[in-house]
């Protein structure tokens, strides 16, 4: 029996490992990264939408700001703001938003897609459900706006 010479074969086996390892790595890393992105957006653009609300002077305009400050919000961290995304709610009252003592509840959702997956895996690419909710007190101590 003949005996083959090894040498330089450790070094093909590293490459190949380090390769068939780091690949999913920098996919996994990738994924982290592009939901916490996302994360990041949506708390800021429920923090922004809060805001907006209570400072507005009436409660369409307030629906109108809130809008827009979480558009812009999610527009910084590339992310579009979609219908049905973000939804403001009031307690105690639900019809009376801006009156002393309430507080008025933003929360959002958005389903973040995993990046790098071809359509050609059965058209909807996997994702994730990001979502972010914000309470804003409208104070007990201040004008009623209605």
């Amino acid at each position: 029996m003949t005996r083959r010479d090894q040498r330089g074969t450790a070094l093909v086996e590293v490459t190949w490992l380090s390769i068939l390892l780091l690949v999913p790595l920098v996919y996994v890393v990738l994924a982290v990264f592009e939901v916490q992105r996302s994360a990041y957006a949506v708390d800021a653009a429920t923090r922004a939408a809060g805001r907006a609300y209570t400072l507005a002077p009436s409660e369409a305009e307030g629906a109108a700001r809130a809008r827009a400050a979480a558009a812009v919000a999610l527009r910084d961290q590339g992310l579009e703001l979609r219908d049905g995304q973000l939804a403001v709610s009031c307690d105690p009252d639900p019809r009376d938003c801006l009156s002393p003592g309430s507080v008025v509840r933003v929360r959002m959702a958005v389903q973040v897609a995993l990046p790098l997956m071809p359509s050609a895996l059965g058209g909807d690419t996997p994702s994730v459900r990001v979502e972010a909710e914000q309470s804003v007190p409208y104070g007990t101590f201040r004008e009623d706006r209605s």
